[in-house]
Parts: structure tokens; C-alpha cells; sequence
């Protein structure tokens, strides 16, 4: 049976890699670089340079390539001369920390000498400051610790104790901190975890002033026994030590404390250097105008707010610590400092707020139960009203405030104003003595302006959160859009922090987790649609004409001046709303000047399409060189105001109505849009337009609404953010419920296992299977720990079982253990297992009932589909777990069948529980429709089927699965149905008008036909003895004359009665889908059929996460219904579109509806796409749901069989996986012995030296590329052209966009102008082709002096599974062979030799050499070797005319040997016989594609239109590739990828 697995200690942590920028030195010279020590590395560091430098001399000395004996004396040194920093807002050097992490310092010298107690101070700070930059750099952090888990206990000791008798710079201070954010982020980790979560214990509360304590009791009586508890175990433990019993001087109590107070001391003296006293009010009003402030410690204060918002955030942390931040007023002398309100302090102030928002949340700390409005507001109330009290007792002078009603003093001005009667001593007395809110030792309890905040923050009235997201604009402004601390740009480097939410593994409630998720999902759209504005402006030359008005002398694809804007309605406010209830505007633009394919894409706009309104009003002088360097990004643009707004119609020049999908035009009618103009009705956004309104009137501001003169649009892919965030806002106003079974697990918290289907109420006792099982063995097989015995539908002993089989499952299926943190227990439980097994010596019995399924009925159409794929053991225990109730997870590797085992859940399903309704959810409409065709094999009517979304034209079949599709479906059955019933009425003498609707059928069916059916099945009971009988008898016989085969043979009672229930069932279907299409009848329009379909009759709803999203509203509205729900690539949809689909309907009476949730997809692949860096890495954006599962423990199930490529490639990547193994037919299958024609081997790494001196380069940032490779990968590519490999079956990638519009470039130079070579089938990024494959895969890896973002061992697997039959990796040898995390794949790499292995006597694509065999190896010796080697063998292609046999390749592809379905062959073959002069471009014949240096470059009209230099190799536009595939379909070509996010 299958192993369920829990996380294990070498899972993965973390691994988001990123790649940094480097600060440019000021002069570099011609110094070299080993010259000083502590150096910083210039930009233009090379891997020569890194090898010459001093600290790579030293880790070679001493850890590298030499194991010297541990120096303690050079850890010091190192520390001292490289890893420390004297000033600035730096805390570490950070080139020298990437080159000793490059150098494994961590892993080879510093852990393997650790010592507890005798490892100096700079070997413990060394070490944090190496962990501090894995978690930067983003790859797994604490993996090296594994092996001495005891000993990392002892450092984590140490580094609690570090700060002991010892003063640390603030720099080591600020790393200090970094270290410990990072440990409490890895909560997940029991080494971490075991020691941090002591510090946030109960313990802590010995260190509350004795006022709080009480508070805090009094509040949370249940924590009083806890307490007692608590006391007695830690004075027992002190006795036995012989120690006094002094609970406060413990390392755990004073830890937070104490660095609280060293934060507070920093925030009051160091910040401003110049600054003193804590009391004298004179000179925090000074501070504002100090220009000098300490960078470094701004930067301390900064990582110290986001240290306390992490513990405030996560339950098991807030719980005990909150108490402790209200105690020390973190919050109050945080908005009180100087650096608050200074103009170098806005990050810090955004920080302060953050957590002041967790500190007030609304939550119940203790049960972790979410407090609802009605809640929060009482106990605002309650707490007030009890202060009144004590006011009115105790304090004569503020009897008016004890009098006043709670509405006229809970806001902040007021009350400061009541309480400013008191004198300083009365508010002392008053906020320490009687409240207790603060301790009288606390040095700020004399200042009067600190103790009217603590009052203030304490008792007035907080915002509600869902007002402040109600009153939010969904689209972005101009303002928002360039605040670099909100939205930073590409370029962060993970040295500072942000003001940002992060998810980590955690929520405190589920509203915690949708506002989090709010705030991200905006922010990063507002990313992106910066991105397209900055994209699409500049195209349209803007400049001021004579008249002095804006006017545009360029064109851009996405963007088209605007000829006329006027708001037309304008509703009043809903009733409690200030704002409009609706803001409608029309628009004008004209679509003349664009080309016929730019046109249509202007006429595909249509209702609820987002477009932008922008403002642009260029400087009347274009701006010099040093003022654009200077200006922003709006003022360079000249772009003065941004504004969303979503289509409700667009109109042609006549004013007919387009792209209607609402039915006012009938399809017949339609026509194609007349003219040029076109009239589009927007919706504005109604918050913003209040806002803006407001301004004009209270600060007399310009009229934005009179100022648009640009509209733009975005790709319709892209531009889903608004419905997605309009259904978080509603997910926020509900009081939304996820299903209790989920809830707990979902935040977080309880048992892992809490949710899989084991401990699930409601089982299915007995499973039939159906067509899972292909015989009997196979099942044996699957359930290898049981003795199965088969038996009859009545119980007696089945000697000859067959399929289908039922099964009776046991609550506990062996093998299916409960998932266990860490493999080593699991390790253990499978031995106990086995030896019980053999102690006993029997196994249990599991009973499997073989039933004999009813006959369908006598016409082919009738017989059911059957299932031939031949599932793995772990798939079945998948399948199984995916039918029962509760939380399925399933790891899918590459190539391991997860969507043959995804279709066969849902088969099985619909059969077990046909009246339940499943929605399947992919992230791509490529891997829906794979689904799609599979399910449509199995044994599931068509007309349960329905696919949703706009991707259901691109499914290769004849039946249309659209909604639309369904109906017509519906309706042509119906007619077809209605005849069979006619013809039924005609074979029983009855009159044909039966068959007239479907309800006279219903009628017809109960009168004439079931009546019949019961006289006959009476008259059977008295004659069983007679063998004709049935024969004779059965009434129907005349309508089932026209069967392929003769119904009754009249020799067998049993058989015949067997046949005649046959058809009785073909008829029973016959009017059991009639009454199905009745509904049909009845609804008239097609929008009400649609929606019935939908609603009620459709068992299996399929679509995108992203429509999921963009419909939710819609499908609630029409009270769409569903039980279980199936998510495929579930590893690479954000969280939020993970969670929208889950809550698509009502709930009913309070309760969730959804029984099963089925998620499959491989966390070891790449996430999901975030395109800014700092949501990435600061927030954890791109962390999907199913990875936050799989870091949760929650019990996984991980298919285990590959079939998709050679043993021998499925090594390089297997090693990330448990157990990964191939299927059978991957070693049996010949094409998979034969070895590839031309190479020597069947993978390689091609080492690539420097070409005409130069390796990577960037012309840009982050847009790498590699001259030498990307000519090295052609050359190679022609070369397997010229022996005959067919081009659809040759893929090129490369890790960065760079170098993918270099190849196609080069591509374009070298291929594309001769037909017999042509473009490749795809030339893309290993990002883009996740979820792809291809028999060759020709792979650039790019960098040669760091490896970026290939650290990223997921982008490795992604990288080295897509290939089935050839893989050949073009890299820099030296660089990647020493990265750490890739290790396992580049020492197989490595094996072989590094300079490319050919078999030239091989001059055909077939060969019948075997894998193993390396025939006679011919090593290339460079770039221009290969080039010499493609020139002859082109020469001697072009001399010899033999090309027939060359397509033998494909002959071996398929058995049958024919060569012409291959489109490339034939094609090929006539250009190379024929036409080989032109195919040149009249050049002489012999010119070979290596030397024609710049050959025509073929692209399809300008992409994006404005000048031709847009097509330049830099530009961000992807040149389009003409294929010679035969179906001449371009390469991929985006308008513009973001070059910079991969």
C-alpha cells in the first residue's frame, strides 16, 4: 500500500532564490583585487576574480580543495577584516558574505568545528550572519544542522546568551535580529522551533509589571491553574538543581524584555546622535529638524518593528507576548519618537501602524477564536463604561467625562481634551495606580504627552477594518503606483525590510489571512499595471503642440488617445454611504492608424474588461539627460493622473451594440462594427471618484475628470485583478465559512492529520471501483499488505475473480500511516510493521466482492468505457484516499500519471456518489483541457460534463463543452430521444404523437411502457422452468429487431432474462434523459437554459482558478452548488486563487457544503509566478496553499513511478524526491534502449568557455545573456537538423529572458532562412515550459559569475525533467559544480566528459546503437569547433542527395514505420531535393547557415509598432519566429514578457 508522508527533515524549507544587484565602486583601476582585505567586489566581479580573491585562497587553504585543522584564530580574523561594517546602513559586506556562502563556509568549516562551549563569539555571530544570508538568498537554511541535532540546540543556547557581559555594535545588533525573525518564520522546523517557542512561553509573563500581571489574570482566569502549575514544576526543578527559586533572572523570561529595552534605548538616544534626555520635551521638538541621522540605526529600529509584527502575527507567539508589547507601551513611544515624524523615518512610521493594527486585533488570543464586529464593539463599550464608573467614584474632575455619552468622547480629540484637566501627578497616578496600564518605574511615566496616548490608544474606538478595505478604490492611483515603500521596484536586494504583510506558515483568523492576502494581490497588480503604463507611454510621443495642448505624434499597441470623455450618470448614494452608487462615463477613441490584427484586438473589448484612463501633459522642453536621471517615472512620462474603469458596453461608429454576450443581439443578427470610432461606456470607480470630488470642492484641486487624454488596455490574461480583489472584499463582508474539518488546518493550527480521510466521519464503507482495477492481480499487487479473498455478490468464495470489484475498506488502510515529521520515524514504523507481519505470520484478510455488472443494454453505444491505464500501488492508495471524505493531498513528480489518477478520482467518485457535484480547478486552460479529454475516455455521460472559461475552444474534440455547446447538445439529444420514442410507440401499435415533447414521453412511459415491463417480469416469475419464455414473451422484441446481434438465443431462462433487463435499462436511459431535457422545453431563452445546465444538471464543472475568481459573484447569485472539489497544478496557483474556489456557494444553515478536497501538485517544481521581487521574497507571496500544507506536516501521498523519460535522465532530478522509480515500460520500450543518433551519450554537460573574450553579460538588469552559448546551442540544433531529427520534436530553454530573445535571434539569423532547418518547436524559458515536454531538450544556463536563480533547486528539476530521450546542458563548468544545493545533479553531470561527445560516422537521425554502447566519441573541442563540424556536415548534405532514408527517426517514433504523418520530414525532404538555391535567398549553393553572418531577419510586422528599433535584440519585445512545423504557427511571441521577474 501507498506511505503518506509528513514533511522530513531534508524536505524542502525555503527555497525562493533570488539574484541581487551589486553597487558599483568608483574607480576600479587596474588594482588587482586580492589587494586589500574587507574589499568590496566590484559589479563586474568575474568567477577569475572570485577565484583570485583572497577569502577563495583561504577556503581552498582550509575547507575546499584542503582539510586543514580548524583555526579558531582565522574565524576571528575573518570576522574582524571581511564580515564586519564600521558605518552606514549596511550591516554586512554583502559581496564578501555571497562569496564565503558560495565557498560553503557554513557547512565545511564553521558547523562541522562547533563547539557549544568553548566557540568563540565571532564563531557564533559567523555563523548567524552565513544562516542570515541562505534565508536572503532564499535556499534551504537549517539543512546542515540536521546531523547534530543536539549540538544545534547548544548554539541556538549560545546565541540566546550572546549579548551576556558584552556590548555589540548596532550592526551586529541589527544581525542579531535578522537571525532571530528568521527562526521565528521557521516555526515549522522542530530544531528551530523546540528552543524559540520557549521564549514566548507562559514564562515570559514574570517580567509584566505586577499592575499588568493582575490585569491579565483577572482577564484569563483559566491561566491561573496554569500558572500554580507552572510555579510548583519550575521550584521543584530549581530545588533539585539546589539552586534559589528566582524566576525572573531566566534566560527566557528577560530575553524579550531585554531586547525590548535595548530597542527602546536605541530609539530614544542613538537615532539622533545628538539627542539625550528622555524628559526634555525641547528637544523631540528639535528633532524633527536634526539633519544629521544614524542610517544604521534607523535600519536596527526598522528590522526591530518587523520583528515584533512576525511575533504579534502568529498565535502560538502573540498569546503570551501581546501582554508584554502593551506593558512596555512599544506602540505609544514608537508614535512619540522623533524618528516617527522624520522625514527618514516614513518606512518605520508605515511599520509602527502595522503593528499597531496586530497589537488591536480583533481576535481572542487564548481559544484563537475570531471576535465579529457586534463583539468588538461591546467590549469597546464595556470598557469604557467601566472606566466612567471608576471616574465617577474616584476622580471629582473628570465627573463630566464619567457623565458624557461613549459617542461624544471615544474619539482620539476628544478625549485627550477631557483628560488634559488632570495634573501630571493625578494622570500618573490614574494610568499606573488605578488602570495598571503601565508600571511607575517606566522611565517615560513622567511625561504627560506619553500618558494621554496610552489612554487614548487604549480606550478610543477602532476603525473597523472592513469599513477601511469598503472605502478602498479597487483601482490603483497615480500616487500609489510610484511609493517605492509600498510598491518597490525590481531591484530589492533583501537587506532592509518593508511595510508589507508576509505569509508564512500561520493566520490568526480567517479574516487576518483574507486582508493579507487583500493588501499583497493589490499591490502587486498595482506592480504590474506600472509595468504596462511604463511600457505603453512612451510609444505615443507625447509632446505640447503650437496650441500648447498635448498631442502624440507615435502609436502604441496598448494605448489610444482619446477623442472625447464625458461622465454621464451619476447615482446617489446608497442609503449609510457617502459615496455614488454608480460613476458611468463614455469614452471616444478612434482605431484608424492600427493594421487589421491590432484592430480586432481593439474590437475584442467587452463587458467587465478593465481599462486605464491616463492623464499625460509632457514638459514643454524635452528634459536634458542629468533632469531625466533625476525625475521620476510620472514626471519623465509626463503623466499626471491614472484612473481605472471597467466596460459596461462599447458601440461602434453607428452605435450598434458589440461583443453582446448579454442576448439583446440575437446571434443571426449580428454584424461586423462599422467604421472607426468606437464608443465605449465605462463604469468608474465610485470610492475614487468621492475622494477626488472631495478634494476639488475642500482644496480647490484640478479636475482630473477633465483631463484624460489617453486610453489604455491591457492583455486580457493579465487584467483579472479587480474581480479577484472584489471577491476578497466579499469574502471580508460575509462571515464566510470554510468547512470545520478544514478550518483549524487551514490557519495553521491542531492536528495535521486532523483532515485526511481516516479520521473523517461520514466514510464510504464500501467502494466499487469499477474500472480501476484491471484484473485480480493487479489488485493483489495494490494491496500487497492484506490478504485479499474475493467473494460473490451472495457471499459465497469467487475462485475466478474478474473486475469490477467492491471493496470493503478498513478505517486504517496498512501501509496509509499517518504522516510523522521527519522520515526516520517512518522508517522505524515500517520495520515494526514488517516484523509484526512476520511475528503473526498472517496478514488481515481484506474482502473484495467481484459483482457482475447489469447488462448496459444491446447497442455498441451502450457498452461503458473502460480504464486501460495500469495504476501504481500509490496511485491506488491516491484514488482511494481521493473518494472518501476530507483533505487529499497528492505529490505528482514529474512524468508520474497525476492526471490519469485525477480523472480516475473523479470516475470513481461520480459512480459512488452520482447525485454529488465536483468542480475541478487548474491554473492553465492547457492542463484543463488534458484533464477534459481524459475524463471524456472514461465512463462518465457527455452530458454531466461542462467546461467554463474562454479555453474550451482549444479542446481537440468534436463535442462542444461550453455552456452554450452543453445547450445545443441538449436540444439535438432531445430531437433524436423524441424519435426513438416515436419509433417505440409504432412497434407497440400505439399512435406516434407520444413522442410529441418530453413531457408527453413522461406520460407515455408510466401508461404504456413501465406497465408492460411489470406484467411481463409477474408473468416470468411462474415460467422460469421454460427456456423460450423470455423469447416469446418480451414485449418490447419488435423495437430491438434492428440490434447488431440477435437479442435472445431462447436456450437460457437466466440468459435471455439477463438480455431483457438490458434493454429495459437502454430504455429506461431513453426517457430518464428525456425528463433531464424537459427543463430544456420549458426554458425559452438561452441564458436560462445555460444557467439551468450549469445550476442543476451538469455533475462535473471545470474551469480555471482565474474564472473561479472572476465569477464568484455570479455563481453565488445563481446559487451554484458543489461537494467535492479536485485542483490540479495546485502547487503553482497563489494562495488566494486556491482559496476563492473553495467558497463559490452559499452556505447552508451556517454550515459549509464541501465534502472533499482534492489537491495534486509537486512543491518541488516552481511556484507560482510573482513578477515583483519584493512580494516574493520579503512576503512570501508566491507560496502556494499546497506548499503551506505540505510545511504544515499535513500527511501527503507522493506517486512514485516516472514514465516519462530514460532511466538514466530521471536520475538527474529523482534525488529531490522520497522514492522516485520508473514504470515498466520506460525500461522496456525499445526507443527508450536506443541511444540518440549523432551523440555519444544520452545526457551531457557541455562545458562553454568564454566567447571573443566575454561570458555573460546584462545590457540590462537582470536580463542576461550568453553569446557563446546561444551559438553553441544552434550550432548543435542545426546539427541534429542536418541528420534528420524532426524540429517538433527539439526543444531550446534557457533560465533568463535575455538569453531566450538572443537564441531566437541567432535562430532567426542561422535557421529560419533555409526550410530544410527551421525554427525549433519551442524557444522558451524553463519557467515558461513547466508542465511540458519534448524527446531533445537543448538547455542554456547563462551565468558564468553567479549562479542566480538556478540555485533555486525547483527551477533545477523543472529544468532537467523536461526532456524524455536526449538532454544537453550548456553551462560554465567551474561555476555550477560548486554550488551547494545543486550537487547531486551536477556530480552525475560530471561523470561524463564536459566538452560534447558526438558519433560522427552517424550521419542519420537512426541508429541502432545501443544507450549504453558510446560508440566511437568524437570530443568538440569549442563554439567554432561545432561550427566547422555543422559546415561540413552541410557541405556533404548539400553533395549528397540521399535524404529518404533520413526520417527513419520519426519511423522509430511510431512502430508503424510510416514517415509522412511527420509534417517537418516531408517538408524537409522536398526543400533539401529540390529547392536548396532558393531556400538560400539566391545565394550560391553551398552557403552554409553557420557562415552567413547577418542573414534576413523574417518578423512579422512590428510588434508593438512604433519604430523599428523596437525589434532590436534589447528590446522587450519577443520577435516572432515563422516555423516551418508544417502548421507555420509562430513561436511564442508575448508583446512583452517581463524580462525581469525570472
Amino acid at each position: 500500500m501507498t506511505k503518506v508522508y509528513g514533511t522530513g527533515a531534508y524536505d524542502f524549507k525555503r527555497h525562493r532564490v533570488a539574484e541581487y544587484p551589486v553597487e558599483l565602486p568608483n574607480q576600479l583601476g587596474d588594482k588587482p583585487v586580492e589587494s586589500k582585505a574587507g574589499s568590496t567586489l566590484p559589479s563586474s566581479i568575474t568567477l577569475s576574480e572570485i577565484q583570485r580573491d583572497r577569502l577563495t585562497k583561504i577556503a581552498s587553504e582550509n575547507w575546499l580543495k584542503a582539510e586543514k585543522a580548524f583555526d579558531a584564530e582565522l574565524v576571528k580574523d575573518i570576522y574582524t577584516t571581511e564580515l564586519t561594517v564600521k558605518e552606514g546602513r549596511k550591516t554586512v559586506p554583502l559581496h564578501r558574505v555571497m562569496i564565503l556562502e558560495v565557498s560553503q563556509y557554513l557547512e565545511n568549516y564553521l558547523w562541522p568545528n562547533f563547539e557549544a562551549e568553548t566557540a568563540s563569539f565571532e564563531h557564533v555571530m559567523s555563523m548567524m550572519l552565513m544562516i542570515n544570508e541562505k534565508f536572503r538568498e532564499n535556499v534551504a537554511a537549517w539543512m546542515c544542522f540536521y546531523d547534530r541535532k543536539d549540538l544545534f540546540r547548544g548554539f541556538l543556547e549560545r546565541v540566546l546568551r550572546l549579548k551576556e557581559g558584552r556590548d555589540l555594535t548596532i550592526a551586529e545588533k541589527t544581525n542579531y535580529l535578522v537571525f532571530m525573525i528568521n527562526a521565528f518564520q521557521s516555526l515549522e522546523d522542530e530544531i528551530v522551533s523546540d528552543t524559540v517557542l520557549k521564549l514566548a512561553s507562559l514564562e515570559c509573563w514574570h517580567s509584566l509589571s505586577y499592575g499588568r500581571f493582575q490585569m491579565e489574570l483577572c482577564l484569563n482566569p483559566d491561566l491561573i491553574k496554569k500558572w500554580k502549575r507552572m510555579i510548583k514544576r519550575e521550584s521543584k526543578e530549581a530545588a533539585k538543581r539546589g539552586e534559589p527559586f528566582d524566576p525572573s533572572s531566566s534566560l527566557e523570561v528577560k530575553f524579550l524584555r531585554n531586547l525590548i529595552e535595548e530597542f527602546l534605548e536605541v530609539l530614544d538616544h542613538k537615532v539622533f546622535p545628538q539627542k539625550h534626555s528622555v524628559n526634555g520635551g525641547d528637544d523631540i521638538a528639535d528633532a524633527y529638524g536634526f539633519e544629521r541621522v544614524d542610517d544604521a540605526c534607523v535600519l536596527y529600529c526598522e528590522r526591530f518593528m518587523e520583528f515584533l509584527i512576525d511575533l504579534l502575527s502568529q498565535l502560538p507567539t502573540r498569546r503570551y507576548l501581546r501582554p508584554l508589547v502593551a506593558d512596555v507601551a512599544v506602540v505609544a513611544k514608537c508614535h512619540l519618537s522623533a524618528l516617527y515624524r522624520h522625514e527618514k523615518g516614513k518606512l518605520f512610521a508605515q511599520l509602527v501602524d502595522l503593528l499597531q493594527f496586530y497589537e488591536n486585533f480583533e481576535i481572542n488570543d487564548h481559544v484563537g477564536t475570531q471576535l465579529t464586529d457586534d463583539e468588538v464593539l461591546q467590549s469597546h463599550y464595556d470598557r469604557f463604561q467601566s472606566f466612567q464608573l471608576l471616574a465617577f467614584k474616584k476622580i471629582p474632575k473628570l465627573r463630566e467625562l464619567a457623565l458624557s455619552n461613549i459617542g461624544s468622547i471615544n474619539k482620539r480629540a476628544d478625549l485627550s481634551k477631557k483628560l488634559s484637566v488632570l495634573s501630571p501627578q493625578e494622570l500618573q497616578d490614574l494610568v499606573c495606580c488605578k488602570l495598571k496600564l503601565l508600571s511607575k518605574e517606566d522611565p517615560w511615566s513622567e511625561r504627560v504627552d506619553f500618558l494621554i496616548e496610552v489612554m487614548v490608544s487604549f480606550f478610543e474606538k477602532q476603525k473597523s477594518q472592513k469599513e477601511a478595505i469598503n472605502a478602498l478604490p479597487l483601482y490603483p492611483n497615480e500616487q500609489i503606483m510610484w511609493d517605492e515603500s509600498v510598491v518597490p521596484s525590481i531591484n530589492y536586494s533583501g537587506e532592509g525590510c518593508l511595510a508589507l504583510p508576509k505569509l508564512n506558515l500561520q493566520f490568526l483568523t480567517l479574516h487576518d489571512y483574507l486582508l493579507r492576502n487583500f493588501n499583497l494581490f493589490r499591490l502587486e497588480s498595482t506592480y504590474e499595471i506600472r509595468e504596462d503604463i511604463q511600457e505603453a507611454v512612451p510609444h505615443l510621443l507625447a509632446h505640447i503642440n503650437n496650441e500648447g495642448e498635448t498631442a502624440f505624434r507615435g502609436w502604441s499597441r496598448m494605448a489610444v488617445p482619446i477623442k472625447g470623455f464625458k461622465i454621464s450618470e451619476l447615482k446617489q448614494p446608497n442609503i449609510g454611504e457617502v459615496k455614488p452608487a454608480s460613476v458611468t462615463a463614455e469614452v471616444t477613441f478612434s482605431i484608424s492608424s492600427y493594421k487589421a490584427q491590432i484592430r480586432s484586438e481593439w474590437n475584442a473589448l467587452k463587458e467587465h474588461d478593465v481599462l486605464f484612463l491616463l492623464s499625460i501633459r509632457p514638459s514643454f522642453e524635452p528634459l536634458s539627460s542629468e533632469e531625466a536621471a533625476k525625475a521620476s517615472v510620472p514626471q519623465r512620462l509626463g503623466l499626471q493622473y491614472v484612473r481605472g474603469c471597467e466596460i459596461i458596453e462599447i458601440r461602434d461608429e453607428e452605435g450598434t451594440l458589440m461583443n453582446d454576450f448579454s442576448g439583446r443581439i440575437k446571434r443571426d443578427e449580428w454584424k461586423p462594427p462599422k467604421g472607426d470610432m468606437r464608443t465605449v461606456t465605462v463604469a468608474l470607480d465610485t470610492a475614487q471618484y468621492h475622494m477626488d470630488v472631495t478634494d476639488i470642492a475642500e482644496k480647490g484641486t484640478e479636475d482630473v475628470y477633465g483631463t484624460f487624454n489617453v486610453l489604455m488596455r491591457r492583455k486580457p490574461k493579465e487584467n483579472n485583478f479587480k474581480a479577484i480583489l472584489e471577491s476578497i472584499r466579499d469574502l471580508m463582508n460575509e462571515y464566510c465559512i470554510v468547512p470545520d474539518w478544514l478550518h483549524n488546518i487551514f490557519l495553521g493550527y491542531g492536528n495535521p492529520s486532523a483532515a485526511q480521510w481516516s479520521n473523517m466521519p461520514d466514510l464510504l464503507e464500501t467502494v466499487d471501483f469499477k474500472d480501476t482495477f484491471l484484473d485480480a492481480d493487479h489488485l493483489r499487487t495494490c494491496f500487497s499488505d492484506y490478504q485479499v479473498s474475493f467473494i460473490n455478490s451472495d457471499g459465497t468464495e469467487n475462485l475466478e475473480p474478474r473486475p469490477p470489484f467492491r471493496i470493503r475498506l478498513p478505517r486504517t488502510l496498512k501501509g496509509n500511516t499517518h504522516a510523522l515529521p521527519g522520515n526516520k520515524k517512518l522508517i522505524a514504523d515500517s520495520i515494526n510493521d514488517a516484523n509484526m507481519v512476520d511475528s503473526c505470520g498472517e496478514k488481515d484478510q481484506l474482502i473484495v466482492e467481484a459483482y457482475i455488472p447489469p447488462d448496459p443494454g444491446p447497442y455498441p453505444q451502450d457498452q461503458p468505457k473502460q480504464n486501460s491505464v495500469r495504476f501504481t500501488p500509490t496511485q491506488i492508495g491516491a484514488i482511494t484516499s481521493g473518494i472518501q471524505p476530507g483533505l487529499t493531498m497528492v505529490v505528482g513528480p514529474p512524468g508520474t500519471g497525476k492526471t490519469d489518477t485525477a480523472v480516475q478520482i473523479l470516475n470513481v467518485l461520480y459512480h459512488n456518489c452520482p447525485s454529488q457535484r465536483t468542480l475541478i480547478i487548474t491554473h492553465s486552460n492547457q492542463a484543463l483541457n488534458d484533464l477534459f479529454e481524459k475524463i471524456m475516455e472514461r465512463d462518465v455521460p457527455a452530458r454531466y460534463l461542462l467546461r467554463l472559461g474562454q479555453g474550451e475552444q482549444e479542446l481537440a474534440t468534436d463535442l462542444d463543452f461550453s455552456r452554450q455547446g452543453r445547450v445545443n447538445a441538449m436540444l439535438v439529444r432531445r430531437l433524436e430521444l423524441l424519435s426513438e420514442v416515436e419509433r417505440l410507440a409504432r412497434s407497440l401499435q400505439l399512435p406516434e404523437d407520444v413522442g410529441y415533447t418530453c413531457e408527453t414521453a413522461g406520460y407515455f412511459w408510466l401508461l404504456h411502457v413501465y406497465s408492460r415491463w411489470e406484467q411481463f417480469l409477474a408473468a416470468c416469475a411462474d415460467n422460469e422452468g421454460k427456456p423460450t419464455f423470455v423469447q416469446e414473451r418480451f414485449p418490447f422484441k419488435e423495437f430491438f429487431s434492428n440490434t447488431p446481434q440477435p437479442v435472445f438465443t431462447g436456450q437460457s431462462f437466466g440468459r435471455d432474462m439477463r438480455a431483457a433487463k438490458g434493454c429495459f435499462r437502454h430504455l429506461k436511459t431513453i426517457f430518464q434523459e428525456l425528463e433531464e431535457c424537459r427543463a430544456f422545453e420549458l426554458l425559452k431563452s438561452t441564458a436560462d437554459r445555460a444557467n439551468y445546465l450549469m445550476i442543476k444538471q451538469a455533475k462535473i464543472v471545470a474551469m480555471t482558478c482565474t474564472h473561479a475568481a472572476l465569477k464568484r459573484k455570479d455563481f453565488l447569485q445563481l446559487g451554484f452548488k458543489y461537494d467535492n472539489l479536485l485542483m490540479e497544478e495546485s502547487a503553482q496557483i497563489l494562495e488566494i486563487e486556491t482559496f476563492i474556489p473553495m467558497l463559490l456557494q452559499r452556505q447552508e444553515d451556517g454550515y459549509a457544503r464541501l465534502k472533499r478536497c482534492i489537491l495534486i501538485g509537486d512543491h518541488h517544481q516552481l511556484p507560482p509566478v510573482v513578477k515583483n521581487m519584493a512580494f516574493q521574497k520579503y512576503s512570501h507571496m508566491d507560496q502556494s496553499l499546497f506548499t503551506r500544507f505540505v510545511r504544515l506536516g499535513i500527511p501527503y501521498i507522493e506517486l512514485n513511478a516516472q514514465g516519462r523519460a530514460r532511466p538514466s535522465i530521471a536520475k538527474l532530478y529523482n534525488w529531490r524526491y522520497r522514492d522516485l522509480g520508473d514504470l515498466p515500460y520506460v525500461k522496456e520500450d525499445a526507443i527508450f534502449h536506443k541511444a540518440n543518433a549523432g551523440f555519444s551519450y544520452d545526457y551531457q554537460l557541455v562545458d562553454v568557455p568564454d566567447y571573443h573574450g566575454r561570458g555573460e553579460s546584462a545590457p540590462s538588469p537582470w536580463f542576461y545573456q550568453n553569446e557563446g552559448e546561444a551559438e553553441y546551442v544552434v550550432s548543435v540544433y542545426i546539427y541534429m537538423r542536418l541528420l534528420g531529427y524532426p524540429a517538433n520534436k527539439i526543444s531550446i530553454l534557457t533560465t533568463y529572458n535575455g538569453q531566450k530573445l538572443l537564441i531566437r535571434d541567432v535562430i532567426n539569423r542561422r535557421c529560419v532562412p533555409y526550410p530544410f532547418i527551421g525554427p525549433p518547436s519551442k524557444v522558451t524559458t524553463v519557467d515558461k515550459f513547466q508542465g511540458q515536454q519534448n524527446d531533445f531538450v537543448l538547455l542554456s544556463l547563462v551565468r558564468t559569475r553567479f549562479v542566480g536563480h538556478l540555485r533555486d533547486a525547483r527551477r533545477l528539476v523543472v529544468a532537467m525533467s523536461r526532456a524524455r530521450l536526449g538532454l544537453y546542458v550548456f553551462c560554465r563548468r567551474s561555476l555550477f559544480e560548486q554550488c551547494y544545493e545543486l550537487q547531486p545533479t551536477f556530480q552525475l553531470l560530471l561523470q561524463r566528459p564536459d566538452r560534447l561527445s558526438l558519433n560522427v560516422k552517424e550521419t542519420t537521425s537512426y541508429t541502432e546503437r545501443n544507450v549504453e554502447d558510446i560508440g566511437d566519441p568524437y570530443l568538440v573541442s569549442g563554439i567554432e569547433h561545432m561550427g566547422d563540424i555543422v559546415n561540413q556536415l552541410y557541405q556533404a548534405t548539400v553533395a549528397s542527395y540521399e535524404y529518404h532514408q533520413h526520417m527513419a527517426y520519426s519511423g522509430s517514433m511510431d512502430t508503424s514505420g510510416e514517415q509522412s504523418n511527420q509534417p517537418n520530414s516531408v517538408a524537409m525532404d522536398d526543400d533539401m531535393d529540390t529547392d536548396i538555391p532558393a531556400s538560400a535567398n539566391g545565394s550560391m549553393d553551398g552557403t552554409p547557415p553557420v557562415s552567413q553572418s547577418e542573414g534576413p531577419t523574417d518578423i512579422n510586422g512590428l510588434e508593438n509598432g512604433e519604430t523599428s528599433h523596437d525589434n532590436q535584440l534589447d528590446s522587450k519585445t519577443d520577435t516572432q519566429v515563422p516555423s516551418t512545423d508544417g502548421n507555420s504557427k509562430p513561436l511564442e511571441s508575448d508583446v512583452k514578457e517581463d524580462t525581469k521577474s525570472e
